[in-house]
């Protein structure tokens, strides 16, 4: 017989990473997964061809712009936007079923994609990352070398377009050091483990 108390949380936590192309979501997520082995990244839909060394249900589920479409009909993606001429979604079912088994969830959308999201998870947790400098974002697109210059022109209009849309987000985190950015998104993190409404306590009389 024991009288102990333990904290218990009710359910996942949903954490959304996003901001404009280039800011380097990707190097942010990569980083907080392997110092967490408790969240799992939501794998996305996207319409787009895979960049080199990007494997289908990895980094991404590559899929024809009718395939998506498709799975839009069927009720299948839980939100989705259009970037660029494509589609990027999230898959409904490996959401809800992490969700439901406590498996606290990373996933990195756009930005409407994550506005879109918070509507029907009001709980989810939404970080923007912010670059430190026009120069700086403009520089990464380039030297990702994976897209035409005028590609490259688009996502920077569009991305000063969603900076306007950074304080609809719960946090503002600045990655010009990846270390601090990172260590700053830990912090709010072990918050959000730990905010009551999120918990239940186990053992009380």
């Amino acid at each position: 017989m024991t009288d102990r108390i333990t904290i218990v949380q009710k359910e996942g936590i949903t954490l959304v990473v996003s901001g404009p192309s280039g800011v380097g979501k990707n190097s942010v997520i990569n980083a907080l997964r392997e110092r967490y082995n408790d969240i799992r990244h939501s794998v996305s839909v996207t319409t787009r061809s895979p960049r080199e060394a990007e494997i289908d249900g990895v980094h991404y589920y590559f899929r024809t712009k009718a395939e998506f479409e498709e799975m839009i009909a069927e009720g299948e993606i839980l939100e989705y936007d259009i970037y660029c001429d494509e589609y990027y979604g999230t898959p409904r079912s490996p959401l809800e079923r992490m969700r439901r088994e406590g498996i606290n969830v990373l996933l990195d959308l756009t930005v409407k994609g994550a506005l879109s999201l918070k509507e029907s998870y009001p709980n989810a947790v939404l970080l923007f990352l912010i670059p430190p400098s026009g120069a700086a974002l403009e520089e990464r697109l380039l030297n990702r070398a994976t897209e035409s210059e005028e590609i490259i022109q688009s996502r920077m209009n569009e991305s000063w377009e969603e900076m306007n849309s950074a304080f609809e987000f719960d946090y503002l985190v600045v990655n010009d050091d990846l270390l601090q950015a990172v260590q700053d998104i830990e912090a709010i993190y072990w918050a959000e483990k730990h905010r009551a409404s999120r918990l239940f306590i186990d053992g009380m009389q």
